[in-house]
């Protein structure tokens, strides 16, 4: 894997990224609340558990005791399968306290995709919850609750080790271009390669509480909803009750949230479903978004209903979110944001010598390699991270150009573009327009094999419950049309709307060739759009 170039006198010589973010320190009081998990958002505040500093200091300490007294070294693996709780953010910084590398996973995978992950991290252990226990293979050794319990309640607490910052941290699984899972494997420097988000993104600082909508094992929770918090002497608030999108107005003004974390498609459902509507958001000063694009009408529909502000970021698994706006950095529609102050962004060639492109240019967005948040490398893949290094930066696979005030416009994933009559066409561009056309409430947009050797774009549509309905006659329907396509049936008033809309708003190389007609989008359990999944929901009448 590639080495970094030195860190510089900015990042310190001795690092530990949980001592960094729970350490007694002055901005961080011990009996300050730290974490609040909230198991019913109608129960009283004070039924949920509330964690001060100072016992989470103590608590992770315990847990990295328990971990080298099961006989873990550090820099040994310790999976986590413990789903939606407070023991696996203690585990997760436990783990690292003591120089173990922490792999949290979601509570979702198979059993394929668990023994996949358990083959190619190798973990020492796997700290795993009882329902999830049946999905390991056989032979693996675990740890489960109660052992947990057992090292909060007797474990002598440990000394953070205090290490080189370039020793690994965690490793976390996101999608491969093989179409494997790869492992990106970071550093405890990356907890300090994320002050520019302070200001950037987050708004954060001591005594904020910032509610996060995310699951504990998720990196974006871990992150935004644990790691910059708590650095920042700030509560983490996590719910982690029934799914319920509607629950989040109550949330805010029960726990007195003053920043919301989502991802787009929380906002949209909670927006739909009347979330806020009558509930006290005086405490909430803005709430950010991560993970897809944010489109103009969500933004415009969340800042109507609140008088809040939403800052959008851009990011990836390899060094989270770089690019964003935030409090000082005023929000532009089509836009994520601009470089956060301090990171070395460029636009490079898709093909050619690593040079920046001039502003308006499209290109791959890269991040130089000498950002103290970028990974330590792909776990084990040395293929991968050489496509992933271009000279000193790193390309993530990001399509976007710089405007001339250094926003950036993002038009998707290198590996996500369609192509259309030879032009490259971002799924993203086309569903930001889309998610503007009459009668739409959520819309997706993938490339479809409608026989061998030819595809098209298509519009995964769910209407709006409120507008007119349309006149198709079933709920995975699909209407090809343009020109040749007649014979498949004739489009619908309402899909001929959305067409005319993009039509309107899209290059020609760049409109769908057709409109599905969905109840609801596949979704990730963090709210994310499958865009893979949907052809298989696409299904054109007979001929």
């Amino acid at each position: 894997m590639p080495q970094p170039l030195p860190l510089g006198a900015d990042v310190p010589e001795v690092f530990n990224l949980t001592a960094y973010c729970l350490a007694p320190a002055a901005h961080r009081p011990a009996d300050r609340i730290g974490l609040v998990v909230v198991h019913d958002a109608d129960a009283p505040l004070a039924d949920a558990e509330r964690w001060t500093f100072g016992r989470l200091d103590v608590a992770v300490r315990q847990v990295a005791a328990g971990l080298l007294g099961a006989g873990l070294r550090p820099g040994e693996r310790v999976l986590l399968r413990l789903g939606n709780t407070s023991d696996a953010a203690l585990l997760f910084f436990g783990a690292m306290a003591a120089g173990i590398v922490a792999v949290p996973t979601s509570s979702m995978l198979t059993a394929d995709e668990v023994a996949f992950v358990v083959a190619d991290a190798e973990p020492a252990l796997v700290a795993v919850a009882p329902e999830l226990a049946a999905a390991l293979p056989a032979g693996t050794r675990t740890v489960g609750p109660a052992e947990i319990a057992g090292w909060l309640r007797d474990a002598d607490p440990t000394a953070y080790r205090m290490a080189s910052p370039e020793e690994p941290a965690f490793l976390v699984y996101t999608s491969g271009t093989t179409g494997e899972p790869k492992g990106v494997l970071h550093a405890h420097r990356s907890a300090w390669g994320r002050r520019p988000m302070y200001a950037g993104w987050l708004g954060v600082g001591p005594g904020d509480t910032l509610l996060h909508a995310g699951a504990f094992n998720w990196t974006y929770t871990l992150g935004v909803g644990l790691t910059d918090p708590w650095a920042n002497g700030a509560t983490g608030a996590i719910y982690n009750g029934p799914k319920d999108p509607s629950v989040w107005g109550r949330l805010i003004e029960r726990c007195g949230a003053t920043i919301f974390a989502a991802v787009p498609g929380v906002y949209r459902q909670l927006l739909a479903q009347h979330g806020v509507d009558g509930h006290d958001l005086s405490t909430l000063r803005h709430g950010l978004t991560a993970g897809e694009a944010l489109s103009p009408d969500l933004h415009a529909a969340w800042v109507a209903q609140t008088g809040k502000p939403l800052y959008e970021a851009l990011g990836m698994s390899e060094i989270s979110t770089y690019i964003s706006s935030g409090p000082g950095v005023p929000t532009r529609v089509g836009s994520p944001g601009r470089p956060q102050q301090g990171r070395r962004v460029a636009i490079l060639p898709v093909d050619g010598p690593p040079e920046p492109l001039p502003g308006g240019e499209t290109g791959l967005l890269a991040v130089h390699r000498s950002d103290p948040g970028l990974m330590l490398g792909y776990w084990r893949r040395p293929d991968e991270d050489a496509r992933a290094y271009r000279g000193d930066w790193f390309v993530g696979g990001d399509l976007a150009h710089l405007d001339p005030d250094g926003y950036v416009i993002h038009h998707g994933r290198a590996d996500d573009v369609m192509n259309a009559q030879g032009y490259r066409v971002s799924p993203q561009e086309v569903e930001r327009v889309l998610a503007g056309a009459p009668g739409v409430a959520d819309v997706g947009v993938t490339e479809v094999e409608v026989r061998p050797g030819v595809r098209i774009i298509v519009a995964f549509v769910v209407p709006r419950p409120s507008g007119r309905q349309p006149e198709s006659s079933g709920e995975r329907t699909a209407y090809p049309g343009g020109s040749g396509q007649a014979r498949f049936g004739d489009r619908t008033a309402y899909e001929r709307e959305i067409l005319d809309y993009a039509g309107q708003h899209l290059a020609a190389y760049k409109v769908p060739r057709a409109v599905a007609i969905m109840r609801e989008l596949p979704r990730t359990a963090n709210g994310k759009i499958l865009r893979r999944e949907l052809p298989t929901w696409w299904d054109p009448p007979a001929r």
